[in-house]
């Protein structure tokens, strides 16, 4: 009998060793190496070899090769080809992660089912034929061209792949999949690494655009090595809070277009639904005026967004004060609360200070500091802000206002909206355009200027 064949795996990066390691030699962790049983088959075996190649390999000059656009595939869900870069690319190999229960299958199997005019084939390791169809009756959507395989192993994949051709493949989930070539269990690094390897050479080889569904662990990292990430052409992570409505699809690599894209969906009883405009939304109706509350004019990818503030500020009872952020840079809001200190002379020291982003948004644009200092001089004085005002502004370490990117579509989103005044950087008046424009643009130079105008 043959000897068992075992190698060391870096769970961090995929690394491989014929040994234990203390530390990773890759990417330089510590005791991150696991033991795996590895049986590696022939090349001839793998099972994608005979379906239908497009491409011939060899050695071709640069300047021989034709520039043309890769075609796309364009789905119904506007969101969806707006972080994808317009459409799927065709032959591309796209790995979608999020928390369980987030609702990432029920996002892929609505696109599946929309792709009326597509042979899609939907894989499934984790979940029987009778549960994707409960979700797909719940969703009401008929599509007679959609194709359902729930099977774990990779060379029986090919096989089914192989008679009926799809237009689209959809893998849920990439962590359950198992080659034969590999004698680990599913899930582990090499499977994992493997697996992916043999997807990708049958998306580049037959030119079919695939979908991986992915896990994440629980620091919110994607479940794998970092290989994972790097074998494919789009990242997308699909986040938001299970206590909210609203989800977001960020892109995280894209080789097909913009890494700064966002998509917004709203989880209703019949599925995802797109969120064409998340600024009405993302925007609390009030009629009693409350103080800590202003509004931001923030950018997320090309989208203008006007998102809500809330900060709270409360007379501390024990000796430490608290700081508590949702939606926002915990480190961020000590470095404006110093500012205030320093340049305001506002005594925050004694004081428990809470911000809150409405809407369960996560918001990482600079531009949200203005909001957030009024909010928070806002509560301190308990003075509510006017609903007609909005901000726009970085807030520096001297206290000044400094400029922000993309001025005119957050003034053109804030008169679409009916706000009366913007409050922006006096750097960033420079070269805008004004004359049609209903808004008052407000433009200051340091914070001190914004409280003497405010309160």
């Amino acid at each position: 009998m043959s000897k068992i064949k075992t190698a060391f795996f870096c769970t961090n990066c995929g690394y491989e060793s014929a040994k234990w390691l203390g530390k990773c030699p890759s990417c330089n962790q510590w005791n991150t190496f696991i033991e795996e049983v590895i049986t590696k088959g022939n090349l001839q075996e793998h099972p994608w070899a005979d379906i239908k190649n497009k491409k011939s390999n060899k050695t071709i000059l640069l300047d021989q090769v034709k520039n043309t656009s890769e075609k796309r595939i364009i789905t119904q869900d506007a969101e969806l080809n707006r972080v994808l870069g317009g459409g799927i690319v065709e032959g591309s190999i796209v790995l979608i992660a999020g928390e369980p229960g987030i609702g990432k299958s029920t996002l892929f199997l609505q696109n599946g089912l929309l792709l009326q005019n597509l042979k899609v084939l939907y894989i499934s390791g984790e979940e029987s034929e009778q549960q994707i169809k409960m979700r797909a009756d719940r969703l009401n959507i008929i599509n007679n061209n959609f194709y359902l395989l729930t099977e774990t192993t990779t060379q029986t994949i090919f096989q089914e792949i192989k008679k009926l051709q799809p237009n689209l493949v959809i893998v849920d989930s990439i962590q359950t999949l198992q080659s034969n070539l590999i004698d680990s269990g599913a899930g582990s690094v090499s499977q994992i690494r493997e697996c992916t390897a043999e997807l990708q050479r049958f998306a580049k080889d037959s030119n079919t655009p695939v979908f991986l569904i992915g896990h994440i662990t629980k620091d919110g990292s994607i479940a794998g090595p970092k290989i994972l990430e790097h074998m494919v052409d789009t990242v997308l992570q699909f986040e938001g809070d299970r206590h909210y409505t609203y989800r977001i699809l960020r892109t995280l690599k894209n080789r097909f277009g913009s890494t700064a894209e966002l998509g917004i969906y709203e989880m209703t009883s019949d599925g995802m639904r797109t969120v064409t405009n998340p600024s009405e939304i993302l925007i609390t109706q009030k009629e009693e005026q409350l103080s800590g509350s202003t509004i931001a004019a923030t950018v997320e990818g090309m989208r203008p967004l006007l998102v809500e503030v809330q900060a709270l500020v409360t007379q501390s009872v024990y000796g430490t004060p608290q700081r508590t952020v949702s939606g926002f840079d915990l480190r961020r809001l000590q470095l404006l609360l110093a500012v205030l200190e320093k340049r305001g002379g506002f005594l925050f020291g004694t004081k428990d200070v809470f911000i809150n982003i409405a809407g369960g948004l996560k918001v990482e644009d600079p531009s949200i500091d203005l909001a957030i200092i009024c909010a928070l001089l806002s509560s301190y004085e308990d003075i509510p802000l006017p609903h007609s005002i909005c901000f726009a502004g970085e807030v520096g370490l001297n206290g000044e206002i400094r400029a922000v990117n993309r001025i005119e579509q957050r003034i053109a989103e804030a008169e679409k909206l009916g706000f009366e005044k913007i409050i922006v950087s006096k750097y960033n008046k420079k070269g805008l355009n004004l004359k049609n424009q209903k808004i008052e643009v407000v433009a200051l130079s340091q914070v001190h200027e914004v409280y003497q105008y405010l309160f």
